[in-house]
C-alpha cells in the first residue's frame, strides 16, 4: 500500500445557513451563528442551527435524503469545474450516526408503523446512497462509516485507506446529520452538554470562561477524494482514531489515547508536531473537552499554533461536524481565511479571535466522539 496526499477536489455543503457552501463561508466570514430561536411542537423556544427546508423533491421525501443529495451534487460539480474527471472506479462513504430521523418518527407516530413497500424503502439509510450511485454512474463500493461525532474524520481516514490501497480512484464522501427532533434535543439537554436557551456566542465559548457547552447543528456536507490531477483546496496526508475504553460519555481522564491518536496522525502524515500551524479544534465549549485539546496543544505543539473552533458559528452538527470543519479549513485555504468565530471571554491564548489570515502550514483537525471515539486528520494547503 502506497500512502498518497489525496486531494479535496470538490466541496459540497448544506447547513444551518442554508443550501450551497457560499452561503457558509459568507455566514462564518460575517460571524453570524447559524442558529435561530425556534419553536417546537409544543410552544417551547429553542436555539438550534438546522437545515431548512429546501432541495429537490426527486431527491426523496425527506430534509435527509435532499439534503445528501445536494451536497454530493455540489461537490461533484465543483470537483468537475475545478478539474477532476472521475476514474473507472468511484467509491461512496456516508458518514451517518442517526440516519433517517425524520421519517422514522412520522413511521411510528403518524404512520403507526405502516406504509405502503415503496415509501417504507425511503427510510433505509442504503436508498439515498443507491440514488446517488444510478443518478452519477459511479460503481466503486459503498458503505457507511459511524463513530458519533468523529463520524467525519473516520470517513476521510477510510476513503484515503482506500485511495491508498488502490480499491479506488475516487471517493465521493458525504457526512449527514439531520436529527433535530424535539426528543433528539432535549435528551442531549439533559445530559448537560447542549444549550437551548442562549444565544449562541454566549452559550458556546470554545476554550474561553463562561461557556456552557454546545447549541446543537444539522448539516449535510461532501468531498469529492483523489490522489489525481486537478486544483484541490487542501490534501489530506494522514490521520488516525483510537478509542477510550473508559465511559459511555466521558473522556479518560489521564488523554493516553488521545495523545497516542494525535501522534500516530502525524506519523502516518509524516509530519512532525514542529511543522503544524493551525489546531482546529473539535471545541464543543464543554469543560472536559476544551480541557482535553488544550493540554494536547500544549504539550504537542510548538507555541505558535492557533487554535479554532467553528462550533458557535455552525452549531455542533454531531455526525457531520469533522466534516463541515474539515470543509471550512480546506476553504480557509483556497481563500486564504480561516473564518474563525469572535472571543466573546478571556480566552486561551493561542485561540484565533476572528477571521484571521491563512498562508499554507499545516492543520490538525481534532474530532472527539461521545463513547471514546478519538480522531485527527492532518491537512496541507495544495502545492503550488
Amino acid at each position: 500500500m502506497v500512502a498518497q496526499r489525496v486531494g479535496i477536489h470538490g466541496i459540497g455543503v448544506v447547513s444551518g445557513y442554508g443550501w450551497g457552501r457560499e452561503l457558509l463561508w459568507d455566514g462564518l466570514v460575517a460571524g453570524k451563528p447559524a442558529a435561530v430561536a425556534t419553536c417546537d411542537e409544543s410552544g417551547e423556544t429553542m436555539w438550534l442551527a438546522r437545515v431548512p427546508r429546501g432541495g429537490s423533491p426527486s431527491d426523496g421525501p425527506s430534509r435527509f435524503a435532499r439534503a445528501m443529495r445536494a451536497a454530493a451534487r455540489e461537490a461533484i460539480e465543483d470537483a468537475r469545474g475545478r478539474g477532476w474527471r472521475p476514474g473507472p472506479r468511484v467509491g461512496l462513504l456516508h458518514a451517518i450516526v442517526l440516519g433517517e430521523v425524520d421519517l422514522w418518527r412520522e413511521f411510528y407516530t403518524a404512520h403507526d408503523g405502516e406504509l405502503p413497500s415503496r415509501q417504507y424503502l425511503a427510510l433505509m439509510p442504503s436508498t439515498p446512497m443507491s440514488t446517488l450511485m444510478q443518478e452519477h454512474g459511479f460503481h466503486g463500493p459503498a458503505m457507511a462509516v459511524s463513530a458519533m461525532c468523529a463520524s467525519g474524520n473516520a470517513g476521510l481516514i477510510t476513503a484515503k485507506a482506500w485511495l491508498d490501497a488502490g480499491i479506488v480512484d475516487d471517493v465521493v464522501f458525504v457526512a449527514t446529520d439531520l436529527s433535530l427532533i424535539p426528543e433528539n434535543v432535549r435528551h442531549f439537554v439533559r445530559l448537560g452538554v447542549a444549550v437551548t436557551t442562549m444565544e449562541p456566542l454566549e452559550a458556546c465559548r470554545p476554550f474561553q470562561e463562561g461557556s456552557h457547552g454546545f447549541v446543537m447543528g444539522e448539516a449535510s456536507v461532501s468531498f469529492v477524494l483523489s490522489a489525481r490531477e486537478g486544483r484541490p483546496y487542501a490534501h489530506t496526508l494522514g490521520g488516525a482514531m483510537s478509542h477510550d475504553a473508559h465511559h459511555v460519555t466521558s473522556i479518560e481522564p489521564s488523554l493516553t489515547a488521545i495523545f497516542a491518536c494525535v501522534r500516530d496522525a502525524l506519523a502516518n502524515a509524516g509530519v512532525p508536531a514542529s511543522q503544524v500551524r493551525y489546531f482546529n479544534a473539535h471545541g464543543p465549549g464543554t469543560a472536559q473537552c476544551d480541557r482535553a485539546e488544550a493540554t494536547v496543544v500544549e504539550r504537542l505543539f510548538p507555541p505558535e499554533v492557533g487554535v479554532y473552533s467553528v462550533k458557535p458559528l455552525t452549531g455542533h452538527c454531531q455526525g457531520a461536524a469533522s466534516a463541515i470543519e474539515v470543509a471550512v479549513a480546506a476553504l480557509g485555504y483556497d481563500r486564504g481565511l480561516i473564518p474563525a468565530p469572535p472571543i466573546v471571554a478571556p480566552a486561551h491564548p493561542r485561540l484565533f479571535d476572528g477571521p484571521t489570515p491563512v498562508s499554507g502550514g499545516i492543520t490538525v483537525k481534532s474530532s472527539i466522539g461521545m463513547g471514546g471515539h478519538n480522531s485527527a486528520v492532518v491537512l496541507a494547503a495544495p502545492v503550488s
